[in-house]
């Protein structure tokens, strides 16, 4: 079983270095859709782990864009994460802005959902429902094709996870949207009481 920090020291570590809202929404979701995840692929005893790369995973991202994934190991070992932890993390910007290879399935996850996660939730906020809840991957892939949607999340990132996984892209759109339903109203929640 892989150790992890607790999550109240986490999210105490998220919300240090970062403010904006939505950035503590996409880190709450890729936190619940790992979770998921974890779940879904026989790595239930590793879920917390899952979950708390999750959330970490874009800890540098508002404060030090340019930085990436490099300033990331800094604030994750001052906030009392492992070598593996941090490794976990850094692999989700691998070929994009550092050289960290996903070598674990749940990096691979997370690098192939992680873009895809801002993709579902922007299709999500056009439908009259608000929500994923009522997505089906057919209209997904129609969001996927128009390049001119949602244009900052990466069709080719998206794609690349994918193979990582050995995964069709529709498997892929399918179980992301599974489980952003599975923490979609947790994530409201949460974010409605920043």
């Amino acid at each position: 079983m892989k150790t992890c920090i607790a999550r109240e020291a986490a999210l105490a570590a998220l919300k240090e270095y970062n403010t904006e809202s939505f950035h503590i929404q996409h880190a709450l979701t890729v936190e619940g859709v790992m979770r998921w995840y974890a779940a879904e692929l026989g790595y239930g005893e590793d879920a917390d782990f899952w979950a708390t790369v999750g959330l970490l995973h874009d800890i540098d991202f508002e404060m030090w864009p340019d930085e990436h994934c490099l300033k990331a190991p800094e604030l994750l070992e001052k906030a009392g994460c492992d070598d593996d932890f941090i490794h976990a993390v850094c692999s989700h910007g691998y070929g994009l802005c550092c050289d960290v290879e996903p070598r674990h399935e749940m990096e691979k996850v997370l690098f192939a959902a992680d873009e895809l996660t801002g993709l579902i939730g922007a299709a999500a906020r056009m439908r009259p429902s608000k929500s994923c809840m009522d997505m089906e991957v057919s209209s997904l892939k129609k969001k996927f094709k128009d390049k001119k949607f949602a244009a900052g999340c990466s069709r080719d990132v998206i794609r690349q996870g994918a193979e990582m996984l050995g995964w069709e892209l529709e498997k892929l759109m399918d179980l992301t949207i599974q489980a952003m339903r599975s923490c979609e109203e947790s994530v409201n929640a949460a974010v409605a009481a920043l």
